[in-house]
């Protein structure tokens, strides 16, 4: 790859898109300048419905520099605790297509643009410019790896690729940017986080960006590495087959979260993950430094306070309605809940639901924070308290002990704030993360 290349985002999925054009943008179908507010809306038939016409799609490009639109009602947070919208502005190039029953409008523009947002937007755009770096390489690897797969999966030749795999008794699912097929990623945490120049708010990320420019981490191979990242790791890092398809990758592999590369209990064993998740040991993501933790978390990010170590409490009636509701089963009441399967950092890749009308095993990772939640739970590693019984034998409460942030695998925001802040630089922060990958100039 010898020069930067440019990506499609998609930005928001609507029955109707209203945008702002803050500077003249040409309409690439009659070549004319366009300006201001527009309404987009789908048509009955499936076109998009603009200016009093029909349209396959709408491509409107810049008509002059640093040209940006403004698209309002913005979803973020899409089924999190935090979820909001926002009016948010962007650069580049926007296309509103069709897809289903409704509009979504995508965002083309340059990698090292989409990037300064990125790194602006998983954090605070005034973090540490070490840790913003390492973050800029891992974003920039990430992204372009997953083109990469995307074209290899459009392949003719290409085995068939399945995220979902359900008999009666069990139901393995997992998430990952495939779920998009006209665009290369989405703007939110499926994927990463994107919110335009919204966030582009200090010298220091254009600084950051253009001292990584083109650099990417590569595994033993050349191959670009599927640099993936989360909030807070819980004290040992997660390896990727346990939250995505079965593919071992040398540089996501277990690690104590910790200045050396310590021995550290095998979580996959339930009565050492028990024991770890129920007490706090020492790590770089388990910190309460405000001054820390304000670089890596936003101030939506901010209203959650306890990660490295959570609890969370339902009644059985709660607990039964949720998971009926998030998983479109009806379990009756819930007997119990049981670990079936644990990765290297004590999250469940398989949880048995055992109910009076219902037994069934879910996985993976996302799919057992999915159905256990309004949103989603902080993690997957979790032991469950079975409260008292009823006459029937029913518990009347569950509780969830749990720890860390987000599955776990890759760089440990949190930690890797921490290292930051111990005088690590961004070079010997990948390494803790990823180890054995190498960096490498792609353009």
């Amino acid at each position: 790859m010898d020069r930067e290349p440019e990506i499609k985002v998609g930005i928001l999925s609507a029955k109707q898109i209203r945008v702002n054009l803050l500077k003249p943008y040409t309409d690439e179908a009659t070549h004319s300048a366009v300006r201001g507010l527009q309404e987009f809306s789908i048509t009955p038939d499936g076109h998009v419905a603009w200016q009093g016409q029909e349209h396959d799609y709408v491509l409107l490009t810049p008509g002059e520099a640093k040209a940006s639109f403004e698209v309002f009602d913005v979803i973020i947070g899409v089924n999190f605790h935090w979820e909001r919208r926002e009016t948010q502005r962007f650069s580049g190039s926007l296309k509103i297509i069709v897809e289903g029953d409704k509009l979504t409008i995508v965002n083309i523009l340059p990698v090292e643009d989409y990037l300064m947002s990125v790194i602006s937007s998983e954090m605070s755009a005034t973090a540490a410019p070490e840790f913003l770096k390492a973050h800029a390489v891992i974003s920039r690897s990430w992204l372009l790896a997953q083109i990469e797969k995307g074209k290899k999966l459009a392949q003719p030749d290409a085995a068939e690729y399945n995220s979902c795999t359900r008999t009666e008794d069990e139901l393995i699912k997992w998430y990952d940017r495939e779920d998009h097929v006209n665009f290369d990623v989405c703007a939110d945490d499926h994927c990463q986080r994107y919110q335009g120049i919204t966030r582009q708010s200090t010298p220091t990320v254009k600084t950051v960006i253009e001292a990584t420019r083109g650099l990417v981490l590569t595994d033993d191979n050349g191959e670009l590495c599927d640099a993936r990242f989360s909030k807070c790791c819980g004290g040992v890092f997660e390896e990727f087959e346990s939250c995505w398809e079965p593919r071992h990758f040398n540089y996501l592999v277990a690690r104590l979260d910790a200045a050396k590369d310590l021995e550290y209990p095998d979580l996959r064993d339930e009565a050492k993950a028990t024991e770890w998740i129920m007490t706090r040991p020492e790590a770089f993501c388990n910190t309460s430094d405000a001054a820390i933790l304000g670089q890596v978390l936003n101030n939506y990010d901010q209203e959650t306070t306890d990660f490295y170590r959570w609890k969370v409490e339902y009644s059985q009636d709660e607990l039964a309605k949720l998971i009926a509701e998030r998983s479109g089963i009806d379990f009756g009441q819930i007997i119990d809940l049981i670990p079936v399967e644990r990765g290297t950092s004590a999250r469940l890749i398989k949880l048995k639901i055992v109910g009076t009308k219902k037994t069934m095993t879910i996985g993976k990772e996302l799919e057992i924070r999915r159905t256990l939640s309004t949103s989603h739970l902080y993690s997957s590693a979790f032991v469950v308290e079975r409260g008292e019984t009823d006459a029937a034998g029913v518990p009347t409460k569950f509780t969830l002990h749990g720890a860390g942030w987000g599955h776990g695998v890759g760089l440990c925001q949190i930690g890797a704030a921490v290292m930051e802040s111990h005088g690590y630089n961004f070079e010997q922060i990948l390494g803790h993360y990823f180890p054995g990958a190498k960096l490498t100039t792609l353009y």
